[in-house]
């Protein structure tokens, strides 16, 4: 299918071939009748992606506050790479449409094949062919409604949203500064609710199609036109709400909004316009100043927009599914005109030049849509899976066939977020001996850009026809945490060795799935992402510090940090808690340094379980204590490392710098150029034994014992005592 994407690096438009979506449970799969161009944040974005790199970090502090944080933690290079790996990828455009549902999703029981919805997101309603959209994101399309004015639905929320931040009531009078389709919808909201309507603006064809569709007067902003209404309505006490419905850099908007509110007067930010409010003069009247938040209550909400846990109407009347469904019966019963805002309809195909016209101001538009074709073809069937038999090895387990010397081990990978393409793919496109066969996503996006990046040889949202392909060698899985053990399982069950990030699982029944997995097929080619033992630094570090006789002390302090507001690490209930995702790094890094496996974890935490302490019991009496908290300072180093043993001691400082000391003394000669914390050597060593049929770089025993007691934290935390292990070796 074609989708509009845009490379936020060099600003490069195109109309890009991807993968078609998986119809996902929750959802619906849309085919786009007609999808709408944001001219306001669209254009914005398509701007901003023009700029300098100097001018992109201007637009964007808060993004450059995120980078100089990474590279504190990670290093310049790792953060470099991760950063031009993001700017140097296809982005989405488009956030609203209408179009016909094409596959129902399990679950979903309100619309059914060949219905009409309209839908809203950025992740969700894009310029696409095809959309999956979750559940609280669309909304069926009244009987009779046009499917190019259902299109309005999602810039229509967003003017509903700002419209009930105001509280209008009856009689009362409110100004609109910025009469671009926001606000030319904005302005009809407000006459349909009975309020007398100012508009102002600079352009004057704005301000005369903002008077047809309901507003008393309009001007310019500076202009005595517009103080004179609003004088002329209010008897000079000024505007009960003033709606800022205008973007850019200058500060006319806010003064003008002071200027002509009454006394305690509501001002309601719906644009993106610059903020720097007089004081005096917003104290003085004591001005209430509002934020609306895109479509609705349940934006940014991931329980609500991908879960579909919706909110009681008892508690929250308007969220933005509600405010969807309540915008298109509007249009619907003409109390909102929509056609008068269509400046341009344009077929999809000619996408790449309407937004280069728009650009330019060739084509000056409050509204412009894109059509599409109205008989799109099917893609055609996949072939069917089929099953890889199984090659047996002398101890029950599977294995691989023989290579070649020159023939390349054949991957196929499932997901490619961040940490796929900024620490796993890179090292593997530079190898000879692999060649990047598959890369299977739910968004067909991130699948294309991958393969764009990185090489490989197909893009596919199938992920059944990945694991019947006998052509695949090996399956990485690189998902969210909810979903590994499920896809490992399902891997394993195919015949191919798996390397699945941490963790392998988020529950006890999640590993036993995987284990019964291994036992039904007999593959038990399994290698988890515990990276850091690989790490040649901490390798060197072990070698210098020897064999040792008594049991040993370890104390690991991690400072993980804050997450971000909104980061899906944060989504416990779907994800688990945040040690259960990373736990296992720092629990099989101590137990490949006392070389053995736990027998017991005691774990207690600080109050809202933010930081954690955990020890771990070992059988010849070595203990390791893991201090695992988020609430440290951003700039101490997020990982530091005692072992204590025999009379010597064992330092690791973050990556960078290692020592030991004992009879002799010895510290790292050099900083290394990176924190190489162990990926690019372990990827070798799997790929090495999926070439040779040979062991898997860690064995099986260890990752289980090593998912088993980070999994124990959990339980240790609620009961307050001791959790003993399975001995696995």
């Amino acid at each position: 299918m074609k989708q509009v994407v845009q490379n936020y690096k060099s600003g490069e438009l195109a109309v890009l071939e991807v993968p078609v979506p998986g119809c996902k449970p929750g959802g619906v799969l849309v085919r786009s009748a007609y999808s709408l161009i944001s001219t306001g944040t669209e254009l914005m974005k398509v701007s901003e992606a023009g700029m300098s790199m100097l001018g992109k970090a201007r637009s964007r502090p808060d993004q450059v506050a995120k980078v100089m944080q990474s590279v504190t933690t990670n290093g310049v290079p790792a953060t470099y790479r991760k950063v031009m790996g993001k700017l140097d990828s296809y982005t989405p455009l488009g956030y609203s449409l209408c179009g016909v549902v094409e596959q129902v999703g399990t679950g979903i029981d309100d619309v059914k094949v060949g219905d009409l919805v309209a839908c809203a997101g950025n992740e969700h309603a894009l310029h696409a062919e095809l959309n999956w959209v979750p559940k609280n994101l669309y909304a069926p399309v009244p009987e009779g409604l046009a499917p190019r004015h259902a299109a309005f639905g999602t810039v229509g929320s967003i003017a509903m949203q700002g419209v009930r931040q105001g509280e209008p009531q009856l009689g009362e009078v409110a100004l609109v500064i910025g009469l671009g389709l926001i606000g030319q919808l904005v302005v009809q909201l407000l006459a349909v609710s009975g309020v007398r309507v100012v508009g102002a603006d600079p352009d004057p064809v704005r301000c005369e199609l903002a008077e047809r569709l309901g507003a008393v007067a309009c001007g310019a902003p500076a202009s005595a036109a517009v103080e004179a209404a609003v004088a002329k309505l209010t008897g000079g006490h000024g505007v009960d709400q003033v709606y800022l419905a205008a973007a850019g850099g200058s500060t006319q908007p806010v003064e003008l909004a002071a200027r002509l509110c009454r006394d305690r007067g509501r001002v309601v930010d719906i644009g993106k316009c610059r903020l720097d409010l007089p004081w005096n003069a917003y104290y003085e009247k004591e001005l209430d100043v509002r934020f609306s938040r895109s479509y609705g209550p349940g934006r940014y909400d991931p329980e609500y927009e991908l879960e579909g846990r919706d909110y009681p109407i008892g508690y929250v009347r308007w969220t933005e599914r509600r405010n969807l469904a309540c915008f298109l019966d509007l249009v619907a019963r003409a109390r909102v005109d929509v056609e008068p805002l269509v400046s341009h309809i344009a077929d999809f195909d000619d996408a790449v030049e309407t937004y280069q016209s728009l650009k330019d101001g060739g084509l000056k538009a409050v509204a412009v849509l894109f059509r599409y074709p109205e008989h799109a073809g099917k893609g055609e069937a996949e072939d069917p899976a089929v099953a890889v038999p199984a090659v047996q090895r002398p101890n029950g387990g599977m294995s691989t066939p023989a290579w070649g010397a020159k023939t390349p081990v054949r991957l196929a990978f499932v997901g490619a977020g961040s940490y796929a393409t900024s620490m796993l793919l890179p090292h593997l496109a530079q190898r000879d001996s692999v060649e990047l066969s598959t890369v299977v996503t739910t968004t067909a996006l991130s699948a294309a850009n991958a393969k764009r990046k990185f090489g490989f040889a197909e893009a596919s949202t199938d992920l059944d026809a990945v694991l019947g392909d006998k052509s695949i060698d090996a399956v990485f899985v690189v998902t969210r945490h909810s979903s590994h053990a499920e896809l490992t399982r399902r891997a394993l069950l195919a015949g191919k060795p798996v390397f699945v990030e941490k963790p392998l699982a988020l529950t006890e029944d999640e590993l036993a799935g995987v284990l019964a997995a291994v036992e039904e097929s007999g593959n038990d080619r399994l290698q988890v992402g515990f990276n850091r033992r690989f790490a040649p630094l901490l390798q060197e570090a072990r070698t210098r510090f020897g064999a040792r006789t008594g049991p040993a002390s370890l104390r690991y302090l991690v400072n993980a940090g804050r997450l971000a507001h909104g980061s899906w690490y944060l989504q416990q209930g779907a994800e688990g808690s945040r040690f259960v995702g990373e736990g296992g790094h720092f629990i099989d890094t101590a137990s490949w340094l006392l070389q053995a496996d736990p027998v017991s974890v005691y774990a207690v935490a600080t109050s809202g379980n933010e930081d954690l302490q955990v020890v771990l019991r070992y059988p010849d009496g070595s203990t390791a204590t893991i201090t695992y908290v988020t609430t440290g300072a951003p700039g101490f180093p997020k990982e530091t490392l005692d072992l204590v043993a025999d009379g010597k001691v064992l330092r690791l400082d973050d990556f960078v710098r290692a020592s030991v000391y004992g009879s002799k003394r010895w510290v790292s000669s050099r900083l290394p150029k990176t924190r190489d914390k162990g990926q690019n050597a372990e990827l070798a060593a799997f790929i090495k034994a999926v070439r040779t049929g040979g062991p898997m770089p860690v064995s099986l025993e260890s990752l289980v014992a090593t998912t088993s007691a980070t999994l124990a934290v959990q339980a240790g935390l609620v009961g307050g005592v001791p959790v003993t292990l399975a001995r696995t070796r």
